[in-house]
């Protein structure tokens, strides 16, 4: 994957790409296969633009197991290793219950409640200017 894209990775998830961020949208059930497939493509879509941030939106995903999980703390990994932070939104009361249920901690992982707010953490507010005090004129 190059440059700016909107597209889909070999594993038929739809990638989009907002300014230096990708969101990654997932709907029903990730099989092994596909989630290792997005795993590579995650990466290399990574590499490939640049960006500086990964939101995956889980809202629609009903049951994540041990081996999505790890998939996701696998990814949030490789995307630090490319300079990029990785959040999970949307993730579900009973996704987040099963995941605390198998002992998984996601480390290196962000979550936000919904893909607005990932998007806020991703994308830094620009600092604001140093206040210079009022120049006062000589009488």
């Amino acid at each position: 994957m190059n440059g700016d894209f909107t597209g889909r990775t070999g594993s038929s998830v739809p990638v989009l790409k907002l300014g230096n961020v990708l969101l990654i949208t997932l709907q029903g059930e990730l099989h092994d296969r596909a989630a290792e497939r997005l795993q590579q493509d995650i990466g290399d879509a990574i590499a490939g633009s640049s960006v500086a941030g990964v939101v995956i939106d889980i809202s629609g995903v009903d049951i994540v197991d041990s081996f999505l999980g790890r998939v996701f703390a696998e990814i949030a990994a490789n995307a630090k290793l490319l300079a990029a932070r990785t959040v999970v939104a949307g993730m579900r009361p009973a996704v987040a219950i099963t995941l605390v249920e198998l002992g998984l901690t996601l480390p290196g992982l962000r979550t936000a409640l919904d893909t607005e707010e990932a998007l806020r953490i991703l994308t830094p507010v620009p600092a604001a200017l140093p206040h210079s005090p009022a120049r006062q004129e000589s009488p």
